[in-house]
């Protein structure tokens, strides 16, 4: 009977899995459609928009050219009807003064014809007949201002939609995630010359499907780029999957968005336990404040079921098997008197994680590393077996030492800023690193025979804590360089 209802438990399971894909495939459809219908409407739009404006370029061209014929025509009649004018007043004169010449001719009285003939042919000499030019001021050929569209109207001819740019194709083979930057690569189906720029889209996300439609987080946009490759730096990984997508554009129309690519991105992420933290902590979210007056501010309910939630498991870790899961810390008592203490609400049990700790260097007391579940609520962190830690002493001198089972030692190096824990459960190795330059200063190995927790102290003074952070390359390139070499400090193991 029990294997039957947990059969018929994984095919309601798997039948709830398909029903909801089949759901989020349908909203995409309908998404698809009210696309398709707002985008349809805005392309005949801009068709519109286009030949209007084009037929206003033509109207305005045909306007200027007309009026420029009839003010050559305008122009060229002045001229030829001033010559017109000239010549029928030459005509006139040239008249008169024949019919005059003539009338001497016949004239039969001797005594005047000498002076008349003398008057005549000084006339003549000054006759407008004599001074006007027989040339055309202007032509009558008009055809320097014929038109010979052809070669246009081809061009006319030839309009069409403007050529979408391919869709590229992202190549999760090429794409690299380290050190919480992600360098995405993708390819174009052939080479286009006419591709301006890319845009590329991401995504925080906990599916590691296809993109769905209600999704908790926006997609990020990031254009300009000009090359088939682009690298986002400086990221924090606090979701299990980012999901990449991009598109080409030339001058004017972008392309369609490939298919959408996750890439797993692995990293450590919690929350301080403010529930079981010391009264004098003011813990909001990843940030603590000593507190003398005991006073505390706590959002409890984003506490709540979170070692239940794959999102905060370590097992994401590659490193990491995939049969193992975190192990969900029991409720416990505050930590109380001395014991000014916090810890992560999410325990380690296997692979390798990383996080970084800034902390006020004037704190009287701070301290940073790992504890067991069982550590007491009395107990100080490195005072007991239960606990590996680096501890910063400002109450008499300033000191660092490292911290366990309630034996020291002093670090002799600079006290950085902020501290960068690395864990390797599998192999029993806790480092503390300078978390800006990445350089060790201190390494504890152990073999842990429980789970582990993030464990932080503080007294008088301050500290915030980043967590989605992968352990940085240089950190593993340093813990392979020394995984052949005994611990410098096994007498606090």
């Amino acid at each position: 009977m029990g294997d039957q209802k947990e059969s018929l438990r994984k095919i309601t399971h798997t039948l709830a899995m398909k029903n909801e894909e089949i759901s989020n495939f349908a909203c995409t459809l309908k998404q698809s459609l009210d696309n398709l219908e707002a985008n349809s409407n805005k392309v005949q739009e801009d068709l519109e928009s286009e030949f209007t404006s084009l037929h206003s370029v033509l109207d305005e061209m045909k306007e200027n050219m007309l009026t420029r014929i009839k003010q050559e025509r305008a122009g060229r009649t002045y001229e030829l009807q001033s010559q017109l004018s000239a010549c029928s007043k030459a005509l006139e004169s040239s008249e008169e003064l024949l019919e005059l010449a003539n009338q001497t001719l016949c004239s039969s009285e001797t005594d005047g014809f000498t002076q008349a003939a003398k008057d005549i042919k000084d006339s003549v000499t000054m006759a407008p007949a004599f001074r006007l030019s027989l040339k055309a001021k202007a032509s009558d050929n008009m055809s320097h201002l014929m038109v010979d569209f052809s070669q246009e109207r081809e061009m006319l001819q030839g309009l069409k939609f403007l050529p979408v740019p391919a869709t590229p194709e992202i190549q999760v083979s090429e794409c690299q995630v380290c050190d919480n930057t992600v360098t995405v690569v993708w390819t174009l189906p052939e080479p286009d010359s006419k591709i301006d720029h890319y845009i590329l889209e991401h995504r925080r996300t906990n599916h590691e499907g296809p993109p769905r439609i209600r999704e908790d987080y926006p997609w990020m946009v990031v254009e300009g780029i000009r090359e088939m490759e682009h690298t986002i730096t400086g990221q924090r990984f606090d979701t299990r999957y980012l999901t990449f997508r991009v598109r080409a554009c030339n001058k004017a129309v972008a392309g369609d968005f490939s298919e959408p690519v996750t890439l797993e991105t692995h990293a450590f992420n919690f929350k301080l336990d403010s529930s079981s933290s010391h009264q004098n902590l003011k813990v909001e979210d990843l940030s603590v404040e000593w507190d003398s007056s005991g006073g505390k501010i706590q959002d409890i309910r984003k506490e709540k079921n979170r070692t239940n939630s794959p999102m905060h498991s370590p097992a994401r870790s590659a490193l990491m098997s995939p049969k193992r899961a975190p192990t969900a810390r029991p409720g416990r008592d505050r930590f109380t008197a001395e014991s000014y203490t916090v810890l992560a609400d999410t325990m380690i049990d296997a692979g390798q994680q990383y996080w970084e700790v800034r902390f006020d260097k004037e704190s009287k007391a701070f301290a940073v590393g790992v504890a067991l579940r069982s550590l007491g609520r009395f107990d100080q962190l490195g005072k007991s077996g239960a606990s590996w830690c680096i501890h910063l002493n400002n109450w008499l001198q300033q000191s660092l030492t490292a911290k366990h089972n309630n034996k020291a030692r002093t670090l002799d190096c600079p006290i950085p800023n902020s501290i960068g824990v690395y864990v390797n459960y599998d192999e029993g190795v806790l480092s503390f690193y300078n978390a800006k330059t990445k350089q060790l200063m201190h390494t504890f190995k152990t073999k842990f025979q429980q789970p582990v927790i993030p464990a932080f102290m503080v007294w008088n003074g301050s500290f915030s804590v980043v967590t989605g952070l992968q352990v940085p390359s240089m950190v593993q390139s340093g813990q392979r360089k020394n995984s052949g070499t005994s611990s410098s400090n096994a007498s606090l193991t």
